[in-house]
């Protein structure tokens, strides 16, 4: 009996379903799949516009008080563009589909979920709320009922929840957690596969991911003040002085500041803890003692619908950074589903190739393409994803500092 051939649609499907099972930290985020370009194909810098929740005020009394619509956008640019090769024989075509795919696609298609889940951990550059000690691995359950309580106290909706963490922290909490009053199944998942699984502490999935970055902070100034009191609902940027030195501030730095509480964004009442700021453009200082930082979220106060603040930073108030100077620490991730999005779009589909193939499936659109290298004798493939990736909503994500 003759061998079956396998058909580059079979080959891509299955690398698309490869692809999809390595992925951890992408695996729970929004995917948005653009068929906009479905036709002509997808090109780096094309732009999704991605819609936020619409705030407002609530009135008392009896009359009428209308507000203009507040619906809020931000956009997603699909600029990255990941491909691994891979060389095939017609021969390899008679296999076995399963034995295919172990042998050829398995070890190049997990390096490429790897990378694409390396990019998306570093959505934490725009994530502001932080729990944990910078230094210390996550151990106990007190950091992830930590975590919660920031996200319960920005609105975020309850479910689904999730939190992607390092080897080191994903061993800690396993071995902190262990002896905590737990169903039996859960118990015996985690002893046998030493990982702390699903439904715990009101996370839907604790996974871990060798692709968590590590953020290394800038140098932290001497005596750090707000140089010039902010006044504007709305502003982004925040003038500061400090006494010497000459610091740099990194993209990614937290920092707090002096009598500046967080609100909750649904009664606008000061959660009673300070503000998170993350610094959104790198800044270095050398021959002043003042500087400009660009930061995250807007300083919108109380009496605004989109308020993030209970008052505007003084003259004078104390600037407090998370962590050391020029220190590394890992980033592990504890968020919404829509906190991150990550949007995959169709890439052209060549004509006059060996083989051409483009698969969708649960978000991600994935193209393999094969060609004769006349000048080598070679069939080199090409197996590529073209996505973009931000952290949309990120009042709905919280950094675990390791």
């Amino acid at each position: 009996m003759a061998n079956s051939i396998l058909t580059i649609d079979m080959i891509t499907r299955k690398s698309l379903e490869i692809l999809e099972n390595n992925l951890v930290i992408s695996r729970n985020v929004n995917r948005q799949y653009d068929d906009s370009f479905a036709i002509e194909g997808a090109k780096i810098g094309s732009t999704l516009r991605i819609r936020l929740p619409d705030r407002a005020l609530v009135t008392d009394g009896a009359a009428l008080q209308v507000q203009d619509d507040n619906e809020q956008f931000t956009t997603l640019t699909v600029s990255t563009q990941k491909h691994i090769g891979v060389n095939f024989t017609s021969a390899e075509l008679t296999m076995q589909l399963d034995d295919f795919a172990e042998r050829v696609l398995k070890p190049r298609v997990s390096q490429l979920a790897s990378s694409v889940d390396a990019d998306v951990a570093t959505c934490y550059k725009s994530i502001y709320n932080s729990v944990g000690t910078p230094g210390t691995t996550p151990s106990t359950s007190s950091v992830l009922l930590s975590a919660q309580q920031k996200l319960n106290e920005f609105a975020t909706p309850m479910s689904p929840r999730y939190a992607t963490v390092n080897p080191a922290a994903n061993a800690g909490l396993v071995e902190g957690l262990k002896g905590l009053f737990n169903p039996t199944g859960t118990i015996s998942r985690q002893f046998k596969n030493g990982m702390m699984g699903e439904g715990v502490l009101g996370l839907d999935e604790i996974n871990m991911s060798q692709s968590i970055v590590q953020h290394t902070t800038g140098v932290t100034p001497t005596a750090p003040i707000v140089a010039t009191a902010v006044t504007t609902q709305g502003a982004t940027s925040l003038d500061i002085s400090f006494t010497s030195g000459s610091p740099t501030f990194k993209i990614g730095d937290v920092f707090t500041i002096a009598n500046v509480f967080a609100v909750n964004p649904q009664t606008r009442q000061t959660t009673g803890s300070l503000q998170q700021f993350v610094v959104t453009a790198d800044v270095t200082v050398s021959s002043t003692t003042t500087a400009t930082l660009s930061v995250q979220p807007p300083m919108f106060t109380s009496a605004n619908a989109l308020a993030t603040i209970n008052a505007f930073p003084a003259a004078s108030a104390v600037l407090t950074f998370l962590g050391g100077s020029a220190t590394a620490y890992p980033q592990n991730l504890i968020y919404h589903k829509d906190a991150i999005t990550l949007a995959t779009a169709d890439l052209l589909l060549p004509q006059g190739v060996d083989m051409a193939s483009r698969q969708v499936h649960n978000g991600i659109s994935l193209r393999i393409v094969r060609q004769y290298d006349i000048n080598n004798d070679r069939m080199p493939c090409r197996i590529d994803v073209l996505y973009g990736f931000n952290a949309v909503r990120p009042v709905t994500a919280v950094r675990l500092w390791g």
